[in-house]
């Protein structure tokens, strides 16, 4: 099961990442809470659905890669994120989130995780 749940979690890590970088700047603060509150959601809800930390780990290091994709200038003019320090908060507490869920996660027994007992 969890062969399976780390692809659906890199999916679902760039959706956030999409609808993140789309939400930040809209509801200046609100949503840019509500940006960040789906990150770690994300995160840490990936952590325990598998069992340790590479759940936290996966989601996280997709979202991370489609950020920076999506701040990178494109030669047409487009941007998706502005100057300011909305963009700047997504990024760094986005990036917090995805630390803190992998640090914070406790591994699984050694003979299965939460997957598997289900």
């Amino acid at each position: 099961m969890r062969r399976l749940a780390y692809p659906v979690l890199a999916v679902l890590g760039v959706v956030v990442a999409v609808a993140g970088a789309l939400v930040q700047a809209a509801w200046f603060p609100g949503g840019l809470i509500l940006a960040l509150a789906g990150c770690a959601a994300l995160f840490w809800g990936g952590a325990k659905l598998t069992g340790g930390r590479v759940g936290a780990l996966v989601p996280a290091a997709v979202w991370l890669l489609t950020v920076i994709f999506l701040s990178s200038a494109r030669p047409e003019g487009d941007f998706l994120f502005a100057n300011g320090l909305s963009p700047y908060i997504y990024l760094l507490g986005g990036a917090m989130a995805g630390v803190m869920s992998a640090t914070l996660a406790q591994p699984g027994p050694p003979g299965g995780g939460s997957l598997e007992a289900r």
